[in-house]
């Protein structure tokens, strides 16, 4: 990587060195006059470095270039771009033409750029802080199916408070994947303004790793127990203020009553440019 983009005259690469870091050396990079910043990391790592910098208000003056580095990286899932290829990604940085804008999302205050998930998806992250030998996609995986038997539902009124459905898992998406491996909203746009919500209805162990095989594929929302909506804006209440994942990473909700919220077109990326 290193190499790639010292061909095209970058800049030498800066690294964290503790969680948080993602913002000071974003914003150390903007008081140096970058007008692109590629980051090199997974889906956490992306979200910091975009929230920072829609936060500062720079999108308008500076694009992320998105490198593949992490555990999922499922965000570049729903690009064009050539993520895992250094040599590639280096000459769109190099092009300052080659770029698309995206949505991102905000929820109790905070940004997140691909999915956030309640119920049994919090409940994997939650395992995934556990000590374990899987690496990679695998590690999702197994956390996955680890919690696939023990995980009780979560109760949810998506409308007035009043009707309560148990799911079994409920995220709210602007990328297509997660988790390396689950593409949870295939027909996501990360540009239409919109976010798109899946809900799984709570089921029996061999439902629900039918549910899981379905999801790997892609083909989860013609099954019965699954809800989809695609809206600008969701507001969800639970029984208490939920666990929730957002990009990978683990919160506690403020309230029991969450607002997630689409931003459109905020955040400029580095991608080819579209044909036409």
């Amino acid at each position: 990587m290193q190499r790639a983009f010292a061909n095209v005259g970058a800049a030498s690469p800066r690294h964290t060195s503790a969680p948080g870091d993602e913002v000071r050396l974003v914003r150390d990079a903007l008081e140096a006059g970058a007008t692109t910043i590629a980051v090199l990391g997974g889906d956490g790592t992306w979200s910091k470095c975009a929230a920072a910098l829609v936060s500062t208000g720079s999108a308008d003056r500076c694009r992320l270039a998105f490198l593949a580095g992490g555990t999922g990286n499922d965000f570049v899932k729903s690009l064009d771009a050539p993520a895992h290829d250094p040599a590639a990604m280096a000459e769109l940085c190099a092009d300052p033409r080659a770029e698309r804008r995206v949505d991102m999302a905000r929820l109790d205050g905070s940004w997140f750029l691909n999915v956030a998930g309640f119920g049994y998806d919090a409940a994997v992250v939650e395992a995934m802080l556990r000590p374990q030998w899987l690496r990679g996609r695998a590690r999702y995986v197994g956390a996955a199916l680890s919690r696939l038997h023990a995980y009780p539902g979560t109760a949810v009124s998506f409308d007035d408070g009043v009707s309560w459905e148990t799911t079994l898992l409920l995220a709210v998406a602007n990328g297509r994947a997660f988790g390396g491996a689950f593409r949870i909203a295939p027909s996501a746009q990360v540009d239409d303004g919109a976010l798109d919500l899946v809900s799984v209805g709570d089921a029996g162990l061999a439902a629900r790793l039918v549910l899981f095989a379905r999801v790997v594929l892609g083909r989860h929302e013609q099954s019965a127990a699954v809800r989809t909506d695609r809206a600008r804006a969701f507001t969800l209440r639970f029984r208490l203020p939920p666990l929730y994942q957002a990009d990978g990473e683990l919160h506690r909700a403020a309230s029991d009553v969450v607002t997630i919220e689409s931003v459109p077109q905020v955040l400029r990326v580095a991608s080819p440019r579209r044909q036409g």
